[in-house]
């Protein structure tokens, strides 16, 4: 008997987000497509100790049912977190999530009606994309350079959509660029979305991993209105598997976030919310985030230094100063699923660009991922996507 899906399920059965991680898990294949921490760098054996003294403690009321805005403890360690962001937040300010993309989804949900129009980074994270998509939004694509959203362009594109329902952008080593937003961008973003009646979504689930230059604050500390909702997530911090991530935005936001978040799953895992809470108080989160990101910074290096050896001279890549990816931008009109095709038949696995964009593709363009593959993995990798750009004409 056939189903007749409403229009949320994507038309087409074609899973980007799958295709990644399927070629990530292909044992042949040197992946630089996934965006997946080092697992070396998971604290199991912290997070083991948490979850026995959680259990000695909470046994039986880490089982229960509990609140759909989050555990008040880890709520209150969170707008703490926030604070060493330079975010003026208390608890009342933190909604728990089941990690940053459900808060991504349930934030879509209630802004975005069938042909709203929701502004984006060009090119952007593809599952946000794929989630404003699925509540029928019609994506308006702003560009971007090294600095991030230009914000010129962000003010034609409001003045030709002034009923956008919200700005979408990645602030800190955007995915897939890598890029990080200016301060002055950041301040100026604000400003006109404010002058514009229209709310700002920050995504930033990967700022706390930074290797160089100096910390930015978040979008969400130049915000003096309430119309800034900012994401993120103990993901890249910790481990993704566990799940966890939330929002800092106004009570009354938040209000409406927990009716739709108790149509979700009544509440995020109560366990993991304790587990994370225990961590905290026995761990040190800054040392435990330094050790990730002197691995990253290291990786890093070497597959910029490798790109720099082996591609030819004029393809661009980003330079992110944290995070976990490289854009890559090959002249001519290379088709980048073509091109992402010819790699994994070479063993190794990228990202093409087209995912990530909101309507045309710019040719020849790939994500890189650097986090999840050790020296000699780098090494091979570069060289395999060397010899594809080689074969394909790249100059």
């Amino acid at each position: 008997m056939p189903f007749h899906y409403s229009n949320c399920v994507p038309k087409s059965d074609s899973n980007a987000t799958e295709d990644i991680l399927k070629a990530a898990a292909n044992p042949n294949v040197i992946s630089f497509a996934g965006g997946l921490p080092a697992p070396e760098l998971f604290p199991v054996a912290a997070v083991k100790k948490a979850t026995d003294k959680v259990f000695d403690q909470y046994g039986q009321q880490v089982l229960q049912y509990a609140g759909t805005l989050g555990y008040p403890k880890l709520r209150k360690q969170i707008a703490q977190i926030m604070q060493d962001r330079q975010v003026d937040a208390s608890t009342d300010n933190i909604a728990i999530a089941t990690g940053s993309q459900q808060a991504i989804d349930l934030v879509a949900k209630m802004l975005i009606n069938p042909g709203d129009v929701v502004l984006v980074e060009d090119p952007t994270y593809l599952a946000a994309l794929d989630v404003f998509r699925s509540y029928g939004a019609d994506l308006v694509g702003v560009a971007m350079d090294d600095d991030g959203m230009q914000m010129d362009d962000l003010e034609q594109k409001l003045a030709a959509h002034p009923d956008a329902k919200f700005i979408y952008t990645v602030p800190n080593f955007q995915n897939p660029t890598g890029r990080t937003m200016t301060v002055a961008r950041r301040e100026r973003m604000t400003k006109i979305a404010d002058a514009a009646g229209v709310p700002i979504v920050e995504d930033d689930p990967y700022g706390a991993i930074r290797y160089a230059g100096e910390m930015l604050p978040p979008i969400k500390h130049y915000d003096h209105t309430g119309n800034v909702v900012s994401i993120s997530s103990f993901s890249k911090m910790l481990a993704p598997g566990l799940r966890i991530g939330w929002l800092t935005a106004e009570p009354a936001f938040l209000k409406k976030y927990t009716l739709l978040k108790q149509n979700a799953d009544l509440h995020t895992d109560n366990l993991t919310q304790y587990i994370i809470s225990q961590f905290l108080m026995d761990e040190d989160l800054p040392a435990h985030i330094k050790k990730i990101t002197d691995v990253y910074e290291h990786r890093a290096k070497l597959m910029l230094a490798e790109i720099d050896r082996e591609f030819p001279d004029d393809v661009y890549h980003s330079q992110p100063e944290g995070g976990m990816f490289i854009w890559v931008e090959v002249p001519g009109n290379i088709y980048s699923d073509e091109l992402a095709k010819r790699c994994l038949e070479a063993n190794v696995a990228v990202v093409p660009g087209s995912a990530f964009y909101s309507g045309k593709a710019q040719p020849g363009t790939f994500r890189l991922n650097f986090s999840n593959m050790n020296d000699d993995q780098i090494k091979v990798g570069i060289k395999r996507i060397a010899q594809v750009l080689n074969d394909l004409g790249a100059k």
